[in-house]
This record gives C-alpha cells, sequence and structure tokens, in this order.
C-alpha cells in the first residue's frame, strides 16, 4: 500500500524559510510525478508546485514563483518544497501528492503557519 510520509511543517514568521519533505513508499514504482497542493481554513484546495520524474519539468502557482523550489531526491521517491520569503498568506495545510501508475495518492497535511 502506498503511503506518502511529510515532514517540515512549522509556525514561522514572515520572511523566514521552510522545507517540507515526502517520501512515497510501500510500491516498486517510480511516480510519474509528485507535487503539492495547500489548502487554507475556508478556502479550496490549491496547487503549489509539481515535479515530473521524466524530464523532471517543474511547475508552480504564479503565487510561489519566485520563492519556492521543489526538487527531488536522485533515487528515492522523495520530493522537497524549499519555501523562501514566506508570507502570512502561504498558511495553509501542505499536502503531498504522488502520481503512481496512473493513481494519485496524498500525504497528511503538515499546517505551515506565517506569522509575526
Amino acid at each position: 500500500q502506498v503511503q506518502l510520509v511529510e515532514s517540515g511543517g512549522a509556525l514561522v514568521q514572515p520572511g523566514d524559510s521552510l522545507r517540507l519533505s515526502c517520501e512515497a513508499s510501500g510500491t516498486i514504482y517510480n511516480p510519474t510525478a509528485m507535487g503539492w497542493y495547500r489548502q487554507a481554513p475556508g478556502k479550496e484546495r490549491e496547487f503549489v508546485a509539481l515535479k515530473r520524474w521524466s524530464g523532471a519539468n517543474t511547475d508552480y502557482a504564479d503565487s510561489v514563483k519566485g520563492r519556492f523550489t521543489i526538487s527531488r531526491h536522485k533515487t528515492k521517491s522523495t520530493v522537497y518544497l524549499q519555501m523562501n520569503d514566506l508570507k502570512p498568506e502561504d498558511t495553509a495545510a501542505y499536502y503531498c501528492y504522488a502520481t503512481i501508475v496512473s493513481r494519485d495518492f496524498w500525504g497528511q497535511g503538515p499546517q505551515v503557519t506565517v506569522s509575526a
């Protein structure tokens, strides 16, 4: 059974940096892609960033371009989200996802809170 284990959620101040990580386990298959969505209280879940395994292409939401960087481990099914210059509007639960053999799997959504 595929499981996504995330880490790195925290309470930080505006302008701080934080790195989230997400590891997929329980499968022999490599992901097609891994990425992050986020959901703030009272809002819909929104796309944040994506990393494709083939070609190593990345996509970002406009709201995080230039501040967030998604990367992957060279050999593991692990993806990282480096978040710099965090803003209060980045406050949300951050959900990792992985597409593996045409199925999407989701992590538990660690909380990132940006507050002075």
